[in-house]
């Protein structure tokens, strides 16, 4: 479930709701269920806490009586026992980029198998945005915090005052003992360019490169598009280097133009996300350039997006429900195991790319 504020009105009409069948909908208790589905109440509490083992069936008939009779759990009852609030936040940079967006649903959909709830913030990657949540300022009482920093260092969450349990998402902030969930992005970067090499090309251009920055995406993708073009033979030429400022569908259309204008001679690319290789493909194709035949693309993240462009989009494939059930996992811990926790990744092959071997 996703935390939304809104006001709702309520009715004090100081007289309970009976149903047909003389059940006081008002109190409805786990009992009452168990009697109505003829189970026991724990089989009731293990369906509504999400705990034990119940069949798909009986679960149905379960929550259906929950429905029919509007019975509603003591969640704060429930919660003074267990110690925890039954809610976690979420905090990523900008859920107007498809791959974030894409990673809240799965996060949510991930608590939702817990029966966790979910608050949902957006940090558009400030610094002091970032503190403040990761402090917990201004924050309800959660039970743990999964964010994606861009701004913040290792330094700065290592010394952070509130005690929440914290789990990182994303590229390394440096050296950190905090629990951290990602893609290796250097062996996933150097995976897409093989994919290129293995295709003939070998003048990739590398678009998404950054100088500036805490956050090590852009040096970690450029290292593995690096360390697959010297396992290749092939020396690695500063011409072919895009840079951006940031990772929108701007910055890559802007980087493929300069490539162009500067007269670079390239057959390919490696985009560090999607957005940037979809604008760049953008760009190639209103130049007139053919895709895959002249240039191949490759783009990170598989986002739905790149399913539905024309040509369809290869792309680097995190498994980001993986990711999410990893983080929620790790939050349940007591303590979260720290380090390093990697998760897998493919290679999504589609017609930017496949059949336009040299």
């Amino acid at each position: 479930m996703v935390i939304v504020e809104r006001r709702t009105a309520v009715c004090h009409c100081g007289s309970p709701r009976i149903e047909g069948d003389g059940i006081d909908v008002s109190r409805t208790t786990l009992k009452d269920v168990a009697e109505r589905v003829g189970v026991s109440a724990k089989t009731v509490s293990n369906v509504v806490n999400g705990t034990g083992w119940v069949t798909d069936e009986l679960k149905d008939r379960v929550r259906a009586a929950i429905v029919e009779l509007g019975y509603r759990p003591n969640v704060a009852a429930r919660n003074l026992r267990s110690g925890r609030s039954g809610m976690i936040a979420v905090a990523l940079p900008d859920l107007g980029q498809p791959y974030f967006a894409e990673l809240a649903s799965d996060l949510v959909r991930a608590a939702q198998e817990r029966s966790i709830t979910v608050l949902v913030n957006q940090t558009d990657g400030r610094e002091d945005v970032e503190r403040r949540i990761a402090e917990g300022i201004d924050m309800p009482i959660i039970d743990g915090l999964i964010l994606s920093p861009l701004a913040l260092t290792a330094a700065d969450l290592q010394h952070r005052v509130d005690p929440t349990p914290l789990i990182l998402l994303g590229e390394h902030v440096g050296e950190s003992a905090l629990p951290h969930v990602t893609v290796d992005n250097t062996a996933a970067a150097r995976a897409a360019v093989e994919h290129l090499l293995g295709l003939g090309r070998r003048r990739i251009a590398a678009i998404g490169a950054q100088e500036h920055g805490p956050n090590e995406t852009a040096v970690l993708r450029l290292s593995g598009y690096r360390q697959a073009l010297a396992g290749a033979g092939i020396a690695f030429d500063p011409a072919l280097v895009g840079p951006v400022e940031s990772y929108q569908r701007a910055d890559g259309a802007r980087a493929a133009e300069a490539l162009l204008d500067a007269g670079v001679e390239f057959d390919a690319i490696f985009a560090f996300n999607d957005l940037l290789a979809l604008s760049a493909m953008h760009v190639l194709v209103s130049r007139g350039v053919r895709v895959p035949e002249q240039v191949a693309v490759i783009g990170f993240d598989d986002i739905d997006e790149a399913s539905y462009s024309t040509p369809t989009l290869s792309s680097v494939a995190p498994d980001t429900l993986a990711l999410a059930r990893t983080a929620i996992d790790l939050l349940s811990a007591d303590p979260p195991a720290r380090g390093v926790h990697s998760i897998p990744f493919t290679i999504a092959h589609r017609a930017s790319t496949e059949g336009a071997a040299l």
